[in-house]
Protein backbone atom coordinates (compact mmCIF):
# COMPACT_ATOMS: atom_id res chain seq x y z
CA UNK A 1 0.00 0.00 0.00
CA UNK A 2 2.84 2.17 0.90
CA UNK A 3 4.14 2.04 -2.79
CA UNK A 4 0.37 3.08 -4.07
CA UNK A 5 0.72 6.30 -2.41
CA UNK A 6 4.50 7.05 -3.47
CA UNK A 7 3.30 6.52 -7.24
CA UNK A 8 0.56 8.57 -6.79
CA UNK A 9 3.01 11.51 -4.69
CA UNK A 10 5.33 11.28 -8.52
CA UNK A 11 2.29 12.18 -9.76
CA UNK A 12 1.43 15.44 -7.72
CA UNK A 13 5.25 16.14 -7.73
CA UNK A 14 5.32 16.46 -11.66
CA UNK A 15 2.45 18.90 -11.52
CA UNK A 16 4.19 20.80 -9.08
CA UNK A 17 7.26 21.18 -10.88
CA UNK A 18 5.16 22.10 -14.15
CA UNK A 19 3.27 24.51 -11.59
CA UNK A 20 6.53 26.33 -11.01
CA UNK A 21 8.12 26.08 -14.32
CA UNK A 22 5.20 28.12 -15.88
CA UNK A 23 6.84 27.82 -19.52
CA UNK A 24 7.40 24.28 -19.80
CA UNK A 25 4.19 24.19 -18.58
CA UNK A 26 2.68 25.82 -21.71
CA UNK A 27 5.32 24.26 -23.96
CA UNK A 28 4.16 21.02 -22.75
CA UNK A 29 0.43 22.06 -23.84
CA UNK A 30 1.04 22.33 -27.74
CA UNK A 31 1.35 18.15 -28.48
CA UNK A 32 -2.14 17.46 -26.16
CA UNK A 33 -4.13 20.53 -28.08
CA UNK A 34 -3.39 18.76 -31.53
CA UNK A 35 -4.27 14.92 -30.26
CA UNK A 36 -7.12 16.42 -28.51
CA UNK A 37 -8.76 17.63 -31.56
CA UNK A 38 -8.05 14.32 -33.32
CA UNK A 39 -9.73 11.94 -30.75
CA UNK A 40 -12.51 14.38 -29.84
CA UNK A 41 -13.52 13.85 -33.68
CA UNK A 42 -12.97 10.29 -33.53
CA UNK A 43 -14.74 9.85 -30.65
CA UNK A 44 -18.04 11.81 -31.88
CA UNK A 45 -18.12 9.89 -35.10
CA UNK A 46 -18.04 6.93 -32.57
CA UNK A 47 -21.00 8.29 -30.77
CA UNK A 48 -23.31 8.62 -33.70
CA UNK A 49 -21.87 5.27 -35.27
CA UNK A 50 -22.39 3.21 -32.16
CA UNK A 51 -26.23 2.50 -32.79
CA UNK A 52 -25.73 1.41 -35.95
CA UNK A 53 -22.58 -0.69 -35.45
CA UNK A 54 -24.34 -2.66 -33.17
CA UNK A 55 -27.43 -3.15 -35.31
CA UNK A 56 -25.49 -4.56 -38.11
CA UNK A 57 -23.73 -6.71 -35.59
CA UNK A 58 -26.64 -8.04 -33.75
CA UNK A 59 -28.89 -8.78 -37.35
CA UNK A 60 -30.69 -12.27 -35.19
CA UNK A 61 -32.02 -9.59 -32.66
CA UNK A 62 -34.24 -7.69 -35.59
CA UNK A 63 -37.46 -9.79 -34.64
CA UNK A 64 -37.13 -9.13 -30.85
CA UNK A 65 -40.00 -7.83 -28.75
CA UNK A 66 -39.77 -4.61 -27.03
CA UNK A 67 -38.29 -3.68 -24.83
CA UNK A 68 -35.84 -6.72 -25.14
CA UNK A 69 -34.53 -5.72 -28.55
CA UNK A 70 -33.44 -1.94 -26.99
CA UNK A 71 -32.59 -3.23 -23.63
CA UNK A 72 -30.02 -5.54 -25.21
CA UNK A 73 -28.91 -3.19 -28.03
CA UNK A 74 -28.15 -0.18 -25.76
CA UNK A 75 -26.26 -2.06 -23.36
CA UNK A 76 -24.14 -3.48 -26.61
CA UNK A 77 -23.75 0.00 -27.59
CA UNK A 78 -22.64 1.44 -23.57
CA UNK A 79 -20.32 -1.01 -24.22
CA UNK A 80 -18.95 -0.51 -27.52
CA UNK A 81 -18.37 2.88 -26.77
CA UNK A 82 -16.72 2.04 -22.99
CA UNK A 83 -14.24 -0.23 -25.34
CA UNK A 84 -13.48 3.19 -27.34
CA UNK A 85 -13.26 5.07 -24.18
CA UNK A 86 -10.32 2.79 -23.08
CA UNK A 87 -8.47 2.56 -26.05
CA UNK A 88 -8.83 6.49 -26.14
CA UNK A 89 -7.36 6.51 -22.60
CA UNK A 90 -4.37 4.66 -23.89
CA UNK A 91 -3.74 5.79 -27.25
CA UNK A 92 -3.88 9.15 -26.68
CA UNK A 93 -0.41 8.83 -24.54
CA UNK A 94 0.99 7.24 -26.73
CA UNK A 95 -0.25 9.30 -30.06
CA UNK A 96 0.03 12.79 -27.95
CA UNK A 97 3.95 11.44 -27.37
CA UNK A 98 4.85 10.47 -30.77
CA UNK A 99 3.67 14.11 -32.19
CA UNK A 100 5.40 15.43 -28.64
CA UNK A 101 8.18 13.64 -29.10
CA UNK A 102 10.61 17.13 -29.06
CA UNK A 103 8.44 19.10 -26.45
CA UNK A 104 8.43 16.48 -24.16
CA UNK A 105 12.19 15.31 -24.41
CA UNK A 106 13.11 18.74 -23.73
CA UNK A 107 10.61 18.94 -20.66
CA UNK A 108 11.99 15.77 -19.23
CA UNK A 109 15.71 16.37 -19.86
CA UNK A 110 15.02 19.52 -17.89
CA UNK A 111 13.53 17.75 -15.02
CA UNK A 112 16.81 15.90 -14.93
CA UNK A 113 18.64 18.78 -14.96
CA UNK A 114 16.74 20.67 -12.45
CA UNK A 115 16.52 17.54 -9.94
CA UNK A 116 20.90 17.64 -10.15
CA UNK A 117 23.09 14.38 -11.17
CA UNK A 118 23.51 13.57 -15.04
CA UNK A 119 21.37 14.50 -17.64
CA UNK A 120 21.00 11.14 -20.08
CA UNK A 121 20.81 11.75 -23.94
CA UNK A 122 20.38 9.02 -26.58
CA UNK A 123 22.61 10.96 -29.09
CA UNK A 124 20.15 8.92 -31.45
CA UNK A 125 18.83 11.46 -34.45
CA UNK A 126 15.52 12.34 -33.73
CA UNK A 127 14.04 10.70 -36.86
CA UNK A 128 15.47 7.35 -35.07
CA UNK A 129 13.79 8.53 -31.98
CA UNK A 130 10.39 8.77 -33.41
CA UNK A 131 10.83 5.25 -35.31
CA UNK A 132 11.97 3.79 -32.02
CA UNK A 133 8.96 5.33 -29.88
CA UNK A 134 6.29 4.55 -32.96
CA UNK A 135 7.48 0.81 -32.88
CA UNK A 136 7.56 0.64 -29.13
CA UNK A 137 3.82 2.05 -28.80
CA UNK A 138 2.56 -0.19 -31.72
CA UNK A 139 3.51 -3.63 -29.47
CA UNK A 140 2.07 -1.93 -26.31
CA UNK A 141 -1.00 -0.82 -28.47
CA UNK A 142 -1.08 -4.58 -29.82
CA UNK A 143 -1.07 -6.36 -25.59
CA UNK A 144 -3.78 -3.25 -24.93
CA UNK A 145 -6.43 -4.49 -27.74
CA UNK A 146 -5.48 -7.76 -26.65
CA UNK A 147 -6.51 -7.35 -22.74
CA UNK A 148 -9.04 -4.69 -24.30
CA UNK A 149 -11.18 -7.23 -26.52
CA UNK A 150 -10.52 -9.93 -23.36
CA UNK A 151 -12.01 -7.71 -20.77
CA UNK A 152 -14.84 -6.38 -23.37
CA UNK A 153 -15.97 -10.24 -23.43
CA UNK A 154 -15.65 -10.69 -19.86
CA UNK A 155 -17.98 -7.73 -19.37
CA UNK A 156 -20.77 -9.86 -20.36
CA UNK A 157 -20.63 -11.83 -17.35
CA UNK A 158 -23.32 -10.64 -15.35
CA UNK A 159 -22.47 -8.39 -11.91
CA UNK A 160 -18.66 -9.20 -12.45
CA UNK A 161 -18.59 -7.62 -16.09
CA UNK A 162 -20.53 -4.71 -14.63
CA UNK A 163 -17.80 -4.27 -10.75
CA UNK A 164 -14.80 -6.43 -11.33
CA UNK A 165 -13.66 -6.02 -14.79
CA UNK A 166 -14.17 -2.44 -15.28
CA UNK A 167 -11.55 -2.14 -12.23
CA UNK A 168 -9.14 -4.89 -13.93
CA UNK A 169 -9.19 -2.68 -16.85
CA UNK A 170 -8.38 0.70 -15.28
CA UNK A 171 -5.56 -1.10 -13.68
CA UNK A 172 -4.29 -2.27 -17.15
CA UNK A 173 -4.70 0.84 -18.31
CA UNK A 174 -2.94 2.61 -15.13
CA UNK A 175 -0.07 -0.20 -15.91
CA UNK A 176 0.34 0.47 -19.57
CA UNK A 177 0.06 4.70 -18.95
CA UNK A 178 2.77 4.63 -16.50
CA UNK A 179 4.68 2.64 -19.40
CA UNK A 180 4.06 5.10 -22.17
CA UNK A 181 5.25 8.35 -19.92
CA UNK A 182 8.44 6.93 -18.39
CA UNK A 183 9.52 5.95 -22.00
CA UNK A 184 10.15 9.53 -22.05
CA UNK A 185 12.33 9.16 -19.71
CA UNK A 186 13.67 5.54 -19.93
CA UNK A 187 14.70 5.35 -23.75
CA UNK A 188 17.30 8.61 -23.22
CA UNK A 189 18.69 5.68 -20.63
CA UNK A 190 18.84 3.33 -23.40
CA UNK A 191 16.36 0.95 -21.47
CA UNK A 192 14.21 -0.70 -24.02
CA UNK A 193 10.81 -1.72 -23.94
CA UNK A 194 11.42 -5.05 -22.64
CA UNK A 195 13.48 -4.11 -19.59
CA UNK A 196 10.65 -1.12 -19.21
CA UNK A 197 8.13 -3.37 -18.76
CA UNK A 198 10.17 -5.77 -16.40
CA UNK A 199 10.85 -2.39 -14.14
CA UNK A 200 7.31 -1.39 -13.99
CA UNK A 201 5.85 -5.18 -13.41
CA UNK A 202 8.96 -5.23 -10.66
CA UNK A 203 7.21 -2.35 -8.88
CA UNK A 204 3.75 -3.07 -9.77
CA UNK A 205 2.16 -1.04 -6.76
CA UNK A 206 4.25 2.07 -7.52
CA UNK A 207 3.02 1.70 -10.90
CA UNK A 208 -0.69 1.58 -10.20
CA UNK A 209 -0.07 4.18 -7.78
CA UNK A 210 1.16 6.79 -10.59
CA UNK A 211 -1.07 5.42 -13.52
CA UNK A 212 -4.84 4.41 -11.99
CA UNK A 213 -5.45 8.01 -10.71
CA UNK A 214 -4.26 9.78 -14.07
CA UNK A 215 -6.48 7.50 -16.46
CA UNK A 216 -9.18 8.13 -14.00
CA UNK A 217 -8.45 12.01 -14.43
CA UNK A 218 -7.94 11.24 -18.69
CA UNK A 219 -11.75 10.17 -18.44
CA UNK A 220 -12.48 14.28 -17.91
CA UNK A 221 -12.29 16.47 -20.96
CA UNK A 222 -9.76 18.32 -21.34
CA UNK A 223 -8.08 16.94 -18.36
CA UNK A 224 -5.81 14.64 -19.86
CA UNK A 225 -4.28 17.84 -22.38
CA UNK A 226 -3.93 20.26 -18.81
CA UNK A 227 -2.30 17.40 -16.77
CA UNK A 228 -0.07 16.00 -19.66
CA UNK A 229 2.96 18.41 -18.84
CA UNK A 230 3.26 17.43 -15.20
CA UNK A 231 2.63 13.86 -16.04
CA UNK A 232 5.98 13.45 -17.90
CA UNK A 233 7.55 15.53 -15.18
CA UNK A 234 6.25 13.24 -12.73
CA UNK A 235 7.14 9.95 -14.81
CA UNK A 236 10.72 11.36 -15.51
CA UNK A 237 11.00 11.67 -11.71
CA UNK A 238 9.52 8.08 -11.32
CA UNK A 239 12.41 7.18 -13.87
CA UNK A 240 15.00 8.34 -11.99
CA UNK A 241 13.37 6.10 -8.83
CA UNK A 242 12.98 3.34 -11.05
CA UNK A 243 16.78 3.32 -12.15
CA UNK A 244 18.64 4.57 -9.50
CA UNK A 245 21.66 2.65 -8.00
CA UNK A 246 20.63 0.52 -4.92
CA UNK A 247 22.01 2.02 -1.74
CA UNK A 248 25.65 0.17 -0.73
CA UNK A 249 25.08 -1.60 2.68
CA UNK A 250 27.28 -0.77 5.16
CA UNK A 251 29.69 -3.24 6.01
CA UNK A 252 29.85 -4.63 9.05
CA UNK A 253 32.67 -4.20 11.12
CA UNK A 254 34.65 -6.97 11.93
CA UNK A 255 34.37 -8.75 15.28
CA UNK A 256 36.43 -7.50 18.13
CA UNK A 257 39.62 -10.47 18.99
CA UNK A 258 38.68 -12.41 21.98
CA UNK A 259 40.62 -11.18 24.90
CA UNK A 260 40.97 -12.45 28.44
CA UNK A 261 41.04 -10.57 31.07
CA UNK A 262 44.05 -10.98 33.36
CA UNK A 263 43.79 -10.14 37.09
Amino acid sequence: MRDLSVGFGYLVKGQRWVGGHGRWFGFGLLPGLVTLVLYAAALVGLGYGADDLTGWATPFADDWSSPWQGLFRGFLTALVFAFGLFITVITFTAVTLLIGQPFYESLSEQVDRTEGGDVPESGLPLWRELWISARDSLRILARVVMYGVLLFALGFIPVVGQTVVPAIGFCVSGFFLTHELTSVALQRRGIDMKERLALLRGRRMLTLGFGVPLTLSFLVPLVAVFLMPGAVAGATLLARDLVAPAEPEPANPPPAPYSFNKD
